[in-house]
Order: structure tokens, then sequence, then C-alpha cells
């Protein structure tokens, strides 16, 4: 079932621009997850990234946008240090792997899904 938050959710991740995306994301995820879940090693590319400074790749912005999208459906709910410990604690509806790992090392194609499903579960919880 769609809810309204996952309708805004959605269309938040959709729409900003990359630069107000990657600022959003640093501020409830920290740079360092940003980066990480970007696949990046410093957390300089994530600062230019929400600057307009510098553009990620198109894998990347489909990794901030999914990324973006989960934080808010789980921000919406809880603060930043839940949606953090969230996305770096091991998922028992992702197979007991971080969803941070999940989002950095697979194919957002195959696996997206999955990792929002587990977030919508964990917010109706």
């Amino acid at each position: 079932m769609v809810t309204t938050l996952d309708q805004r959710a959605h269309k938040e991740s959709v729409t900003l621009p990359v630069a107000s995306l990657t600022e959003e994301l640093r501020d409830r995820l920290g740079a360092t997850l940003v980066a990480y879940i970007a696949g990046v090693k410093e957390t300089r590319a994530v600062r230019q990234w929400a600057h307009g400074e510098r553009e990620p790749s198109a894998a990347v912005v489909q990794r901030l946008r999914l990324s973006h999208q989960i934080s808010t459906i789980l921000g919406d709910r809880h603060g930043s240090r839940v949606v953090q410990a969230w996305m770096q604690g091991l998922n028992p509806d992702l197979g007991d792997i971080a969803p941070a790992r999940i989002l950095r090392e697979s194919d957002i194609d195959e696996i997206g899904e999955r990792v929002l499903g587990a977030a919508r579960h964990f917010a109706a919880a």
C-alpha cells in the first residue's frame, strides 16, 4: 500500500536537484555515511556535490536518490540518529546485512525494492 509519506518521499527524491538532495542527505546521515553509500573515499566529494561544485556519476545519483527516499520515510517518524543507526545496522529483513552496504555494493535496480520494503516495515512498526 502506497501512503502519502511514500508518495512525498518519492517525489522529493526524484525532483530535488543533486546539490539539494546531497545536502539533505548529509544533514540526515552525516557526510561519512553518505560517502560510504556513494562509494567514494573522501567526504570532500560529498561536500562538493552539496555545493554544486561537482556532479556525481549517474550510478551514484541513483544511490543518493534511493537513500534520500529511505531517509525521508524513516526520518518522518524517527530522528537522524535512528535513521543513521538503521542504515548501518544489520537488518533481519535484508538477510542481516546493513542497508548502507547493500546500497553501496548492489545494483539498485535489483535490490532497491527490498531496501525500501525494509524501511517501510521499520517505519510502520
